[in-house]
Protein backbone atom coordinates (compact mmCIF):
# COMPACT_ATOMS: atom_id res chain seq x y z
CA UNK A 1 0.00 0.00 0.00
CA UNK A 2 1.38 3.35 -1.33
CA UNK A 3 0.74 6.01 1.71
CA UNK A 4 1.41 9.68 1.01
CA UNK A 5 0.36 13.18 3.24
CA UNK A 6 0.38 14.76 -0.34
CA UNK A 7 -3.19 14.83 -2.37
CA UNK A 8 -1.69 13.56 -5.24
CA UNK A 9 1.34 10.91 -6.28
CA UNK A 10 3.55 12.10 -9.02
CA UNK A 11 3.07 10.11 -12.03
CA UNK A 12 0.09 8.39 -11.22
CA UNK A 13 -3.93 8.74 -12.46
CA UNK A 14 -5.78 8.16 -9.32
CA UNK A 15 -9.80 7.21 -8.44
CA UNK A 16 -11.00 8.17 -5.21
CA UNK A 17 -12.92 5.62 -3.17
CA UNK A 18 -13.47 7.42 0.42
CA UNK A 19 -12.63 8.06 3.68
CA UNK A 20 -10.06 5.56 5.59
CA UNK A 21 -9.37 6.05 9.14
CA UNK A 22 -7.73 4.00 12.23
CA UNK A 23 -7.94 4.81 15.67
CA UNK A 24 -5.56 3.21 18.84
CA UNK A 25 -5.47 4.45 22.35
CA UNK A 26 -2.73 2.48 24.36
CA UNK A 27 -1.53 3.27 27.88
CA UNK A 28 1.30 2.05 30.01
CA UNK A 29 1.61 0.56 33.28
CA UNK A 30 1.26 2.58 36.51
CA UNK A 31 5.23 1.90 37.48
CA UNK A 32 6.46 2.65 34.00
CA UNK A 33 3.74 6.18 34.63
CA UNK A 34 5.42 6.99 37.48
CA UNK A 35 9.17 6.83 36.27
CA UNK A 36 8.10 8.88 33.22
CA UNK A 37 6.81 11.77 35.75
CA UNK A 38 9.82 11.88 37.97
CA UNK A 39 11.80 12.29 35.00
CA UNK A 40 9.76 14.92 33.71
CA UNK A 41 10.96 17.29 36.95
CA UNK A 42 14.81 17.21 35.69
CA UNK A 43 13.98 17.10 31.91
CA UNK A 44 15.03 14.95 29.00
CA UNK A 45 13.66 13.05 26.25
CA UNK A 46 10.64 10.78 27.78
CA UNK A 47 11.79 7.30 26.17
CA UNK A 48 8.43 5.61 27.49
CA UNK A 49 5.63 8.09 25.54
CA UNK A 50 7.84 8.28 23.28
CA UNK A 51 7.29 4.68 22.43
CA UNK A 52 3.96 4.93 23.33
CA UNK A 53 3.46 7.05 20.52
CA UNK A 54 5.19 5.16 18.10
CA UNK A 55 3.15 1.82 18.92
CA UNK A 56 0.07 3.41 18.99
CA UNK A 57 0.69 5.53 15.59
CA UNK A 58 1.86 2.36 13.97
CA UNK A 59 -1.59 0.58 15.00
CA UNK A 60 -4.00 2.87 13.82
CA UNK A 61 -1.69 3.41 10.73
CA UNK A 62 -2.46 -0.29 10.39
CA UNK A 63 -6.24 -0.53 11.26
CA UNK A 64 -6.47 2.25 8.30
CA UNK A 65 -4.53 0.21 6.24
CA UNK A 66 -6.62 -2.93 6.70
CA UNK A 67 -9.87 -0.65 5.31
CA UNK A 68 -8.51 0.92 2.67
CA UNK A 69 -7.41 -2.60 1.74
CA UNK A 70 -11.12 -3.79 2.13
CA UNK A 71 -12.03 -1.05 -0.47
CA UNK A 72 -9.29 -2.50 -2.93
CA UNK A 73 -7.02 0.39 -2.79
CA UNK A 74 -3.61 1.11 -4.11
CA UNK A 75 -2.96 3.81 -2.00
CA UNK A 76 -3.74 6.12 0.70
CA UNK A 77 -3.03 9.92 -0.03
CA UNK A 78 -3.69 13.41 1.93
CA UNK A 79 -3.11 11.13 5.35
CA UNK A 80 -2.83 13.55 8.74
CA UNK A 81 -2.55 11.95 12.04
CA UNK A 82 -4.21 13.55 15.03
CA UNK A 83 -4.08 12.98 18.65
CA UNK A 84 -6.64 13.80 21.91
CA UNK A 85 -6.43 13.40 25.46
CA UNK A 86 -9.47 11.06 26.17
CA UNK A 87 -7.55 9.12 29.16
CA UNK A 88 -5.02 10.48 31.55
CA UNK A 89 -1.58 8.55 31.05
CA UNK A 90 -2.39 7.27 27.52
CA UNK A 91 -1.90 7.76 23.91
CA UNK A 92 -4.41 8.30 21.92
CA UNK A 93 -3.88 8.65 18.16
CA UNK A 94 -6.60 8.87 15.22
CA UNK A 95 -5.16 8.50 11.15
CA UNK A 96 -6.97 9.61 8.39
CA UNK A 97 -7.03 9.70 4.58
CA UNK A 98 -8.67 9.20 1.00
CA UNK A 99 -8.07 6.03 -0.55
CA UNK A 100 -7.32 5.84 -4.00
CA UNK A 101 -7.19 3.53 -6.64
CA UNK A 102 -4.54 3.49 -9.61
CA UNK A 103 -6.45 4.11 -12.89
Amino acid sequence: MLMSSTNTIEGKKLEVLGLVRGASIYSKNIAKDIGQSLKSVVGGELKTYTELLEVTADTATKKMEEKANEMSADAIIGISYSTCNLVDGAAEIIVYGTAARFV
